[in-house]
C-alpha cells in the first residue's frame, strides 16, 4: 500500500516538522496509543504510513481508553511545553498558529490555558467578528478566573500530561490492530482536555473509552463539571475558522464558569 502524503507548498515554516515531532513524542509513550509512522518530512510535506481502517468495537474502544491514559501518564516537562523537536514557543492547531510556553506559568495549568489557549483564540474570534462583544466579555471573565488558578474552576493540580491536543474522532484511525492517532497538536497539558474534545465532536463507544481510561487513570472528582471548560478552546478555534455559530456556542459554554 502506498504511503499517505500531505503537501502544501505554502505551509508555514515548521508546520510539518511540528506534526512529525508531535507524532514521534506521542508514539514514544510506553504502552500508549500507537501513532502514524513518519516516513519522511520536509518544509512542504509529510509522508506517513497508510493504514487500512475498519469499524470500531466496544473492546477496541476500551483498549484505546487504556492506551490513551498511558500516553497521558508518559508526561511532559510542564503545562504548555512543546513536543521535543518542535518549536518550543509555538505550534499549530489545524492551520492556525498556537502558542506554547517555554517556561512554566506560575499559575499552573490554569495560567497556561488562559494565556495560550483561551485568550489568543478569543481575541482572534472577536477580531474577525465570530465572537460578539458580550460573548468576549464572558470569555474574558473565565480566563481571569483561570489566571487566578481558582481551584473550584480548574480542579486539583497535577503534573502535565502528554496530550494529542486535537483529539476529535477524525484523528483516531480504527485499524484491525486497534486505534492509531494522526494529526496531533501535541503539548503538555491537562489529561481531561483530550477526553473533553472526544466528547465535543463525538466518538463511537465513548463510554467504553472512558471506562478503559479510568481502569488505568481514574479521573479526578468533579471532572464532568469541567468538560465544558476544556471544550472552550476548540470551540474558539472553530469560531476563528468557521464563524459566529461557534462563537455563540463558546460564549454559552463560558457562561457556565463565570
Amino acid at each position: 500500500m502506498s504511503p499517505f502524503r500531505k503537501h502544501d507548498q505554502h505551509a508555514p515554516a515548521g508546520f510539518y516538522a511540528t506534526e512529525a515531532a508531535g507524532l514521534r513524542w506521542l508514539g514514544a509513550a510506553a504502552g500508549g496509543v500507537p501513532v502514524a509512522e513518519v516516513l519522511a518530512v520536509d518544509d512542504v510535506s509529510i509522508e506517513l504510513t497508510r493504514y487500512p481502517t475498519t469499524s470500531v468495537t466496544a473492546s477496541a474502544a476500551r483498549e484505546f481508553g487504556e492506551r490513551l491514559a498511558r500516553t497521558h501518564r508518559a508526561g511532559a516537562p510542564h503545562h504548555g511545553a512543546a513536543a521535543p523537536g518542535a518549536d518550543p514557543a509555538g505550534g499549530f492547531i489545524g492551520p492556525l498558529p498556537m502558542p506554547h510556553l517555554i517556561d512554566p506559568d506560575p499559575a499552573g495549568w490554569g495560567g497556561f490555558y488562559a494565556r495560550c489557549r483561551v485568550r489568543p483564540f478569543a481575541e482572534a474570534a472577536t477580531a474577525n467578528g465570530a465572537l460578539s462583544a458580550a460573548g468576549a466579555d464572558v470569555v474574558h471573565q473565565v480566563w481571569e478566573r483561570l489566571e487566578a488558578a481558582e481551584a473550584d474552576l480548574t480542579g486539583p493540580p497535577g503534573p502535565a500530561a502528554r496530550l494529542h491536543g486535537d483529539l476529535w474522532s477524525g484523528n483516531v484511525l480504527w485499524t484491525a490492530e486497534g486505534a492509531r492517532l494522526i494529526d496531533p497538536a501535541a503539548h503538555g497539558g491537562h489529561p481531561e482536555t483530550d477526553l473533553a474534545m472526544l466528547t465535543l465532536f463525538g466518538l463511537p463507544y465513548l463510554d467504553d473509552v472512558r471506562a478503559g481510561y479510568e481502569r488505568v487513570s481514574p479521573l479526578e472528582a468533579g471532572w464532568a463539571g469541567r468538560v465544558g471548560l476544556h471544550q472552550l478552546h476548540p470551540l474558539l478555534v472553530h469560531a476563528v475558522l468557521f464563524g459566529p455559530s461557534y462563537g455563540a456556542q463558546a460564549a454559552s459554554v463560558a457562561a457556565r464558569y463565570v
